[in-house]
């Protein structure tokens, strides 16, 4: 009895050790694409300012986390605003002006195209061109500034980011608009859900660049999200992220965030 009893504890912890590698090695966790050609530039000076909000909607990068390494992507690249938030490991490659150093930059803003000038001479955000518009500090990480345009090497990389999700609300009582930032891994996002305490799952429209709206009386209720990765795929569900007194205006933070 004692030998059967011992075999069967055996054998759960042993499902148990099975069940818990198979859980960890199913977790969506982003991984370093391939290298790849692209051209860089940069825009504004020193001190950053002019990449101060930009498409993606992030507001002041330094309050929010992003710093000056940042940049804005062409159209290729900026994949209608789904590519807001995600990450670059960007080096100077085959040029006179290059540095040995290479930097990681969040995209922050569209490199919008300029249809008055060739994609060779001046319209360097032309598509289909995949091109990187740097801020100046974060350009001079790679390259001498006077050089203008240099050809580089980039690749998705994981984010690493300090704690979790923020949440930015805009709108009134019966339209909710919230930008989603701070995101780790992929640093994007495809999908996104609000949830009242009083209201079921609720699915999100993709509004613009990191911004997701609801049509939706959600006032007077904490709110909890529900967001999907685009690269990933992976689905985060962040708890009552805004107490019931929430306030259009105000920055929301949740412990979730995706690695």
């Amino acid at each position: 009895m004692a030998a059967s009893l011992q075999s069967w504890r055996f054998c759960f912890l042993l499902m148990a050790y099975i069940l818990a590698i198979n859980s960890k090695s199913t977790m969506a966790t982003f991984r370093p694409s391939p290298w790849q050609l692209a051209h860089a530039t940069f825009y504004g000076d020193e001190t950053a300012s002019e990449t101060m909000g930009g498409a993606c909607g992030y507001g002041n990068l330094f309050v929010n986390g992003y710093g000056t390494d940042t940049a804005a992507l062409s159209t290729t690249l900026f994949n209608n605003g789904y590519s807001c938030g995600s990450c670059y490991q960007i080096k100077c490659f085959q040029s006179q002006w290059c540095y040995s150093s290479f930097t990681t930059v969040t995209a922050t803003n569209l490199c919008p195209p300029n249809w008055s000038e060739d994609s060779n001479a001046g319209g360097w955000c032309n598509p289909p061109r995949v091109h990187f518009d740097m801020s100046k500090p974060a350009f001079m990480k790679i390259a001498e500034w006077t050089a203008g345009i240099v050809p580089v090497m980039y690749r998705r990389v994981p984010c690493g980011r300090s704690g979790g999700l923020r949440f930015s609300f805009q709108g009134n009582g019966y339209w909710l608009l919230v930008y989603v930032m701070n995101v780790g891994g992929g640093g994007d996002i495809a999908n996104m859900w609000v949830k009242g305490s009083q209201t079921g799952w609720i699915s999100m429209t993709h509004n613009w660049g990191a911004s997701y709206q609801a049509f939706a009386t959600l006032g007077g209720q904490p709110l909890s999200f529900r967001i999907t990765s685009y690269t990933t795929k992976e689905t985060i569900i962040a708890w009552n992220v805004a107490p019931a007194d929430w306030q259009v205006g105000l920055t929301y933070g949740a412990d979730a965030n995706f690695h």
